[in-house]
């Protein structure tokens, strides 16, 4: 059981720990790009299941993508309607993503903003991070803090009083929507927490 504070947490996934924190949707398990392997490893996950990139904006996001500059207007229209919020975007990868996020099809990323302030505030610092919903792969979404730290006690979570410190009450046990981008319009992968508008930019 390893609790810290929200430095201490920044801290140790700047050194290369694994990490969890609350988000606007389940609990994230969260490391640097370069080290999604440790998350595949502490969810004993298949190597085709892709990790997210969160970030604390679009403009941390967009340089992790590669698209035409009619694609990245029509991405922009949905994350300006859709974002901060539990929609995934998967789009085509740019060199930057380390194919540890997605050893099966490194060409593309799922990327999202998390409509949750302490989310933000740590991603803000640490930059974007690979992240998953935090449980053993094929298993329900383990949902507090205390719960993730029986299942994954080398993983850093933050002691409660980090977290009752932003008052974030808009965690949903939904996970978030999963919309791939391709190539002419959006494609439903998992339908979560956002009814995507699938005319739009189609």
């Amino acid at each position: 059981m390893t609790k810290v504070s929200l430095e201490g947490l920044i801290a140790g996934v700047r050194a290369g720990a694994v990490v969890s924190f609350p988000t606007d949707t389940v609990p994230a398990l969260a490391a640097l790009p370069a080290q999604a392997a440790l998350i595949f490893a502490a969810k004993k996950r298949s190597q085709d299941k892709p990790l997210i990139l969160m970030g604390a904006s679009a403009e941390d996001l967009w340089p992790y993508v590669l698209g035409s500059e009619q694609e990245y207007k029509i991405w922009q229209q949905v994350v300006t309607q859709y974002w901060p919020g539990a929609l995934t975007l998967v789009l085509p990868a740019s060199d930057r993503i380390p194919p540890a996020m997605n050893p099966t099809d490194p060409t593309t990323i799922g990327i999202r903003v998390p409509n949750s302030a302490i989310a933000q505030t740590i991603l803000a610092q640490t930059g974007p991070l690979a992240t998953t919903s935090a449980n053993f792969s094929g298993q329900p979404p383990l949902q507090t803090m205390a719960e993730i730290d029986a299942q994954f006690p080398e993983v850093l979570t933050l002691e409660p009083t980090a977290i009752n410190s932003f008052g974030d009450n808009t965690e949903i046990s939904l996970p978030s929507t999963v919309a791939k981008w391709t190539g002419i319009n959006w494609q439903i992968l998992r339908q979560g927490g956002v009814n995507l508008d699938l005319q739009a930019g189609s």
